[in-house]
């Protein structure tokens, strides 16, 4: 028997669609911008700092003397120790070459830069051609491996 409660849905409430006319439900042509000014028109450059002052906002950032100060220093790419216990054998060396080789890393990452991190157990014998952090030093030496 058919209930009102037990009635199948026959209409679907139609999608309101913003900026599409005063008819479409959710305003006119000024929709989510406000009435007048920059900001209704277009999207303001994040580098706009006014019309009378140039390059402001250049001057409030850092000093970096030299060439391209606004891009920042790449930071090295840090390997664990873990990493090196389940990807190398006994007496291998560890250098840039042979990180590519096992794809630890990419020729993208060898170009920022490679530190070797402690973190993990080491129990294998490595030769290391690379920067090592003190802990990874340590772990290094207790194996019997060597730093270059």
């Amino acid at each position: 028997m058919i209930k009102l409660h037990n009635l199948p849905k026959i209409t679907d409430k139609k999608q309101k669609r913003p900026g599409r006319g005063y008819a479409s439900g959710k305003g006119g042509h000024t929709t989510f911008r406000g009435v007048k000014g920059t900001k209704s028109r277009y999207n303001v450059p994040l580098t706009f700092s006014g019309t009378k002052i140039k390059k402001g906002w250049l001057k409030r950032l850092p000093f970096w003397p030299g060439k391209g100060r606004q891009k920042g220093s790449p930071s090295l790419i840090g390997i664990n120790v873990d990493r090196l216990e389940a990807n190398f054998k006994n007496k291998d060396k560890v250098n840039l070459e042979t990180l590519k080789e096992k794809g630890l890393i990419t020729s993208s990452e060898a170009k920022r830069g490679i530190k070797i991190l402690g973190r993990g157990k080491l129990t294998k014998k490595l030769i290391v051609e690379l920067p090592c952090s003190e802990g990874a030093e340590e772990k290094i030496n207790q194996a019997g491996g060597k730093i270059k």
